[in-house]
Formats: structure tokens, sequence, C-alpha cells
């Protein structure tokens, strides 16, 4: 009697571990299906594969991550930040799900959690740029310009190729009325990719509100040189016309015969 007792319930967990891998199995196909359908821009249709595969196996981060991407995608910023927030409760090592937390904060805008969410992403993975770029953002958006300007800066020094966080100190100068140095930092690009002619626009921008026309319109003409299709060619078009129109005119003089020696 005891040995069957035992059989039974060895035959039990060999059933239940059975059904587990089945399970396990099933969520990890639903999920890379619930994955291609988001990759194609098919969000809506990826939630329900996502919230099955969830269903197959109760701590699917990979799933939970995916479906909060889908809610990102479609706007729904609070259903990603709990999705997002339950595969936090599956796996707390992941950099890449605190860093969407941060996003998905920021874009709801609710930039004081964001920046806890980003810190923790470049705690577990300092080589991200881009938390770092983000965290500068929401830094940004609750009045912290300061420290802003300090992140962007020590991005530049550690990587001095990465543009992004040239273009967003340049941007965060001009708010600030400091031009001078945005153009600075816009001629700083120039350096690492001479080709940018958004650069060459930020520095006329800069000059013209500098007052400073006869450079404005020289870093104007360039940007119009290496981009004459652009969408922001109308306005330097525009500018350079009034500039040139309100510079003083030269005062021409005639030669007057003395009439003394005359």
């Amino acid at each position: 009697m005891g040995i069957t007792i035992n059989n039974n319930i060895e035959k039990d967990n060999v059933a239940e571990i059975t059904v587990t891998t089945m399970n396990e199995d099933e969520a990890y196909k639903l999920c890379v299906k619930a994955d291609a359908l988001r990759l194609a821009n098919m969000f809506q249709e990826s939630i329900p594969k996502y919230l099955r595969s969830i269903f197959n196996k109760r701590d699917n981060a990979d799933a939970y991550y995916g479906l909060a991407l889908s809610y990102k995608a479609l706007k729904n910023y609070d259903k990603a930040i709990e999705t997002l927030e339950k595969a936090l409760s599956c796996v707390q090592d992941d950099f890449s799900i605190y860093y969407e937390l941060g996003i998905c904060h920021l874009l709801n805008g609710t930039p004081c959690p964001a920046i806890k969410c980003l810190i923790k992403s470049i705690q577990l993975n300092p080589e991200n740029l881009n938390a770092q770029v983000q965290l500068a953002l929401a830094h940004e958006l609750v009045g912290e310009q300061e420290m802003a300007l300090m992140i962007y800066q020590r991005i530049i020094e550690v990587a001095p190729d990465f543009l992004k966080a040239y273009k967003h100190k340049a941007a965060l100068l001009m708010s600030l009325d400091q031009y001078k140095d945005a153009s600075t930092v816009f001629n700083n690009i120039l350096k690492v990719k001479p080709t940018y002619a958004k650069a060459l626009l930020g520095i006329g921008i800069c000059f013209d509100k500098l007052k400073r026309s006869v450079d404005a319109m020289r870093y104007y003409k360039k940007f119009i040189e290496q981009k004459p299709e652009s969408s922001h060619t109308p306005f330097v078009e525009n500018r350079l016309f009034k500039l040139k129109n309100s510079r003083p005119k030269e005062r021409r003089f005639s030669l007057v015969t003395n009439p003394m020696n005359a």
C-alpha cells in the first residue's frame, strides 16, 4: 500500500513537471510571436499574445517587458509603467527595465520617479549613454539645469563622439540665453562631424541673437548651401532677408568743388 502511494506521488510530480515545462514552452513561443508583432509595429495585436504568455508563466519578465513596450507605443503610459513594475517583481537587475520605466515616467510627465529609475539603470549599466542623456533631460524638467549641463559635459568628456550630448547641451544653453557658450558647443559638433548642417544653423541663430549680423548671415548661407531643401530653409532665408535689409546703408560722398578756387 505504501509503495502504491509513493508511486502515485512520483507520478503526480512527474505530471506537474511535464505540465510546467509545457506551459513554459508555450509561454516562450507566444512571447516570440508577440515580439515579432511588436517589431512589425502591430502593437495592439501583440498584446493578447503577451497576456497569454504571462498566463502560462506568471514570472515571465520578457513578456511583461514586451507588453510594456507595446503599451508605451500606444501611448498608454500608465499601463506601461504598471507592467514594467511587474517585470521588476520577476527580475530586479535588468538595466533595460529600469531604463524603459524611466522613459515612460518622462513621457507620462512624472520626471521625479524617472530620475530614480534612470539612476538605477545607469548603476546597473554605466555605459548606457542614452540613459545618461535621459537623466539629464529629467533634471531639466524639474528645473535643475546646472545638473543637466554637468551630466551632458561628463558624457562629452567620456564619449567625445556622442553627438546627442552636444546637441542637448547646446539646446539647453540656448534656452538659458547663453548663446556664446551654445555657439562653442555647436562648433565642437562640427569638429566631430563637419557635415552636420544643423550645427551651422545653430551657430547662425546664436550669432543672430548676439546681434552679430555679419557672422549670422555667413553661417545661415553655409547652412543653405548644405541643406537647400531643408524644412528650416524658409526661416533661414527670411532671416537673411531681414538682416540684409536692416544693415545701415553706406553713406555716399560726392566731391564738391571748392568755390574759393573757382
